[in-house]
């Protein structure tokens, strides 16, 4: 049995666990097909309307910075006016491929429906569900770090073709732990879950992202998947497959 180098692994999901062609290809386009008719189904749940709230109180930071143009949310009016202007900035936002928490709760729930309805499974690559059993029976706790919401992410393992490899995972996490190119949010996803953050295995296809893991002090590799964007000389360690992280005799 191999002697891993960490106790617990850090998974990115888009272009690391997942295919960047279902996130692009099927999940962006499946939310932005279904926004008007679920707000309109929606609109009056509590949890929509905090996201609306989010979305409003970011098209204002958007406008004032470097967004003049960004699609603003008004406080009043009546329900259709709302929709549309809250559609407009969603689509805006997903037009300049944005990550932010408002939009990403808001298609969470958009996917949510797509999964109840089997409309939509998600896609994982085969060897990292070979590593997430082998990490789990090692007990070698797996967390995700997504841009995408929480809610988001337990829906995407929870539906693969897989099946549901939840029970595999220990934890999530998302942006309201904070921006994932910012080295203190890996100190704070190490403290949370207990683990010196040089015990911890962030694997990423973002190099931005696993410059920031390694400066907090974790161990990092950079998945090199099909359809991933090609990346500028860098020294980290990569890996095509996840394969790569277990001996051949393991």
């Amino acid at each position: 049995m191999t002697t891993l180098s960490y106790r617990a692994a850090l998974l990115d999901i888009e272009g690391t666990t997942t295919p960047v062609t279902f996130v692009y290809d099927v999940l962006f386009p499946y939310a932005r097909a279904h926004a008007e008719a679920f707000l309109k189904s929606a609109w009056e749940r509590p949890e929509v309307q905090d996201d609306i709230a989010l979305l409003r109180d970011q098209a204002r930071q958007d406008a004032a910075g470097d967004f003049p143009d960004a699609p603003q949310i008004p406080d009043r009016g009546d329900a259709d006016t709302l929709r549309q202007a809250a559609l407009a900035n969603i689509h805006w936002q997903m037009d300049a491929d944005r990550k932010t928490t408002g939009l990403k709760s808001l298609q969470g729930k958009i996917w949510k429906d797509g999964y109840a309805a089997g409309t939509l499974t998600a896609s994982v690559y085969p060897d990292v569900f070979t590593a997430l059993r082998r990490w789990h029976e090692a007990k070698l706790p797996t967390y995700i770090y997504s841009s995408g919401s929480v809610a988001a992410q337990k829906l995407l393992f929870g539906h693969t073709e897989e099946g549901d490899l939840r029970p595999l995972l220990a934890g999530y996490f998302d942006t309201t732990t904070g921006p994932k190119k910012v080295a203190q949010s890996y100190r704070d996803i190490a403290d949370e879950i207990g683990v010196p953050t040089a015990d911890v295995l962030f694997v990423t296809d973002n190099l931005h992202e696993a410059i920031a893991a390694r400066e907090a002090g974790m161990q990092t590799r950079i998945a090199l998947r099909p359809g991933n964007a090609p990346l500028p000389e860098h020294d980290h360690l990569t890996l095509t497959s996840f394969d790569a992280l277990f001996s051949p005799a393991d």
